[in-house]
C-alpha cells in the first residue's frame, strides 16, 4: 500500500520548479511597474507594486529546500548528517558563476554602470553590497536579496548545528524553537537603530531582518520530516489546515491585500517606520506561508505549477532574477520609452521576453554544464569510496529542487 504522508520520502516537487518561476515574474512585474510609474494606478499599483514580496517566496523555499537533511536527521538515526562542505560547494557553483556573469556584463555594457568603481565592483562580485556603503548599482540593485540570501546560506549550517541535540524525543520542541527565533527576529529593526553605520548602509537588509520569512521554510520542512517519520500525524488538525487549498489561498488574499495599506508601508522606495516594517515582514510571512504549506503539505496535481511551461521557466527563474533589470535598462533604451513615462504592458512584455531568452542560455550553457560538472566529480568520489567502503553511503541526501 502506498504511503499516503505528505512529503514522505519526496527529493523533488515539480510545483515548487513552477512557484519559483511566479516568484521571479512577480519581482520582474514590481520592478517594470515601478520604472514605468504603473504603481501609480489606483489599487491596482499597489498590488502590482506589493509583489516583492516574491522575495518572501524565494526566502521561504530556501528554507524549505536547504533544512529539509536538517530536518530528517533530527527525526532519524540512520539519517546522515549533512555535509557542509558540499552543502558549500553546491550553493557556490549554483549561485556565484552565473551571478559574476552578470556583474561583468553590466558593468562593461550597461552605460549606467560602465564607470562603477573597484570599491563597487568588488562589492558586487563578492555579494556584500548590503554592508557597503552606495554599491548598489544600475542593472543590479535587486541583488540585495541575493546578497541576504547567500547569507543565509552561510548561516544555516551554524542553525543546523545549534539544533542538532533537540532531537528524536525532543523534536517537538524544534518547530517552536525556530518560530520563537522568526518573532525575535523581527526586533532587529529597532536593533539597527543603536548600529553606528556609514550613510548608504540599510541594515535592515541584512539576514537578521527576514528570517521570518526564511523560518516559514523551516517550520514546514520540520512538519514534512515529522510527518514522513511518523511524529506527526497528517491527519491532525494543523496538518489538515495548512493542506487546505482553498482556506490558504484565503488566508494569502488577506494577507496580500492588508500588506497593499499603508498599515505595511509605501510601496516602492519610501521610509518605513519600525511598526510597517514589522508588518510587512508578518504579512510577507503569513502569504508566504500560505502559497508553499499546500504544495508541501496536500498531494497534487498541481496542473499549472506542474505544467511544462512553467517547469521550464523554473528552471530558468535563477536567470530571470539576476538579469531582468539589466535587460530592463536595455529595452527603454533600445525601443525609446523614457523610463517612468508609462507603457507597462508593452515594457513588461519586451523585458519578460528577452529576460526568458537570455535566462534559458544562462542556465544551457552556465548553469547546468557546471552543476553537472559538479555531480559527475561528485559520482565519481562516491564510486571511489564504495570500492575502499562498501558500507558507504551518500553523505548528503538533499532534494533536486535545491
Amino acid at each position: 500500500m502506498t504511503d499516503s504522508r505528505p512529503g514522505l520520502n519526496r527529493r523533488f516537487y515539480p510545483q515548487l520548479e513552477g512557484l519559483r518561476a511566479v516568484a521571479s515574474l512577480g519581482v520582474l512585474t514590481t520592478h517594470v511597474a515601478f520604472q514605468t510609474r504603473a504603481t501609480a494606478w489606483p489599487v491596482v499599483g499597489e498590488v502590482l507594486g506589493r509583489l516583492d514580496l516574491a522575495v518572501a517566496l524565494f526566502f521561504a523555499l530556501s528554507g524549505f529546500l536547504l533544512w529539509r537533511p536538517y530536518a530528517s536527521a533530527a527525526r532519524n538515526d540512520d539519517a546522515p548528517r549533512p555535509a557542509v562542505a558540499r552543502y558549500l560547494r553546491h550553493r557556490f557553483v549554483r549561485i556565484w558563476p552565473a551571478y559574476a556573469l552578470v556583474v561583468v556584463v553590466v558593468f562593461l555594457l550597461l552605460p549606467q554602470a560602465r564607470h562603477a568603481s573597484p570599491t563597487v565592483w568588488l562589492a558586487n562580485l563578492t555579494l556584500t553590497q548590503v554592508f557597503v556603503p552606495l554599491t548598489l548599482a544600475p542593472g543590479l540593485t535587486q541583488m540585495w536579496s541575493l546578497s541576504v540570501e547567500v547569507a543565509f546560506y552561510l548561516l544555516l549550517p551554524v542553525i543546523g548545528f545549534a539544533l542538532y541535540r533537540v532531537r528524536r524525543a525532543n523534536a517537538r520542541y524544534r518547530v517552536p524553537i525556530i518560530v520563537g527565533v522568526a518573532v525575535l527576529s523581527l526586533g532587529w529593526t529597532w536593533v539597527t537603530r543603536m548600529l553606528s553605520l556609514p550613510g548608504g548602509v540599510e541594515a535592515r537588509n541584512w539576514v537578521p531582518g527576514y528570517l521570518s520569512w526564511f523560518a516559514v521554510g523551516l517550520v514546514l520542512a520540520e512538519v514534512v520530516a515529522a510527518v514522513g517519520a511518523g511524529g506527526m500525524d497528517p491527519r491532525s488538525r494543523s496538518v489538515r489546515l495548512s493542506a487546505n487549498r482553498l482556506l490558504m489561498l484565503a488566508v494569502f488574499v488577506i494577507a496580500y491585500g492588508l500588506a497593499c495599506t499603508p498599515i505595511a508601508g509605501p510601496v516602492g522606495l519610501g521610509d518605513m517606520t519600525h511598526l510597517t516594517y514589522v508588518t510587512k515582514m508578518v504579512l510577507g510571512a503569513i502569504a508566504a506561508y500560505a502559497v508553499l504549506a499546500p504544495l508541501v503539505l496536500s498531494d497534487g496535481p498541481f496542473r499549472f505549477l506542474d505544467s511544462r511551461v512553467m517547469n521550464a521557466l523554473g528552471r530558468w527563474s535563477y536567470g530571470i532574477f539576476i538579469w531582468h533589470l539589466a535587460v530592463l535598462s536595455v529595452v527603454f533604451g533600445l525601443f525609446g520609452i523614457p523610463m517612468f513615462s508609462g507603457h507597462f504592458v508593452e515594457v513588461w512584455l519586451l523585458t519578460v521576453i528577452v529576460t526568458v531568452a537570455v535566462s534559458a542560455a544562462s542556465y544551457a550553457f552556465v548553469e547546468e554544464p557546471l552543476r553537472a560538472r559538479l555531480l559527475r566529480r561528485e559520482q565519481m568520489k562516491r564510486e571511489q569510496t564504495v570500492v575502499a567502503d562498501p558500507d558507504a553511503a551518500d553523505p548528503d541526501p538533499v532534494g533536486e529542487n535545491a
